[in-house]
């Protein structure tokens, strides 16, 4: 990635949206990395290691290094869902396994799996970096936000500024670490890429703060997106009125996903 257009969006947000964290960036590499990740003893959500990142540390997975293996499905290193996966995204089975109730039935469960493109990893290790720490070596596959309304709804428009096709950013049923990274690889491989409003997992709700959403895109349409910024609804007295609330915030938080408990094992194999 060029420098300048690292620095050139660093500028833009601080212009645009004053006072709000910058975005990660991730990537797959077959490179060794001394950020990898050892691997996990036990259950973890994936998400914690991404509030790593979020706080200016590289992170570097490989599959053993992910504690849940629906984070490994979602992260493209595994095929493999839990046993009885129908039953336990919709009414569970009295006695054995309890149900997350998010599908009325198996059958509708089953009936989305089998609709469910599939997703590989392209190399062996997926880099999580703050966008800060990007260098030009780095080749970002997408990038992704943590954020509240008032930025989401400049990131929505934005995302929707040069596209005549009104559903510019989808917001796709999955698991939370599923909207971060499957979906949109996914969508990189479409003509016209488009966004991923993200975290409506409610098994994954209580790994980031409240009033925080995810927003990931696609690195093709990332670089259009900035390049749009200074001709697009952000120059106008409209975003501007937006501009002094995001800007004069009481609560300026980093929107970095809390770590929950190790007790916590709710979507443990989404």
């Amino acid at each position: 990635m060029e420098t300048h257009v690292r620095e050139r969006f660093e500028t833009l947000w601080g212009k645009y949206f004053t006072g709000q964290p910058l975005p990660l960036a991730f990537a797959f590499t077959d490179d060794a990395s001394p950020a990898l990740v050892p691997p996990a003893k036990s259950w973890s959500c994936v998400l914690a290691q991404i509030a790593r990142a979020l706080k200016g540390e590289d992170v570097a997975l490989a599959s053993e290094s992910i504690g849940c293996l629906g984070g490994k499905r979602y992260f493209g290193f595994t095929r493999e869902t839990m046993p009885d996966f129908e039953y336990f995204l919709s009414c569970g089975i009295p006695g054995k396994l309890e149900g997350e109730r998010y599908k009325k039935t198996p059958e509708i469960v089953k009936e989305i799996m089998a609709a469910q493109p599939t997703f590989e990893a392209p190399a062996r290790h997926l880099v999580f970096k703050r966008w800060d720490r990007l260098r030009v070596s780095d080749a970002p596959a997408a990038v992704v936000f943590f954020a509240p309304p008032d930025v989401l709804s400049g990131l929505f428009t934005l995302a929707g500024f040069d596209e005549t096709d009104p559903h510019s950013v989808i917001a796709p049923f999955g698991a939370g670490c599923g909207t971060i990274v499957q979906h949109p690889c996914l969508e990189a491989t479409r003509p016209r890429p488009r966004a991923v409003l993200g975290m409506f997992d409610v098994s994954a709700r209580p790994f980031v703060p409240a009033g925080t959403l995810s927003f990931a895109i696609p690195w093709v349409k990332f670089e259009r997106m900035v390049g749009n910024m200074e001709e697009s609804f952000l120059i106008t007295s409209s975003w501007a009125r937006v501009h002094r609330r995001i800007a004069g915030a009481q609560d300026q938080t980093t929107h970095v996903p809390a770590v929950a408990g190790p007790g916590h094992d709710s979507g443990s194999s989404r």
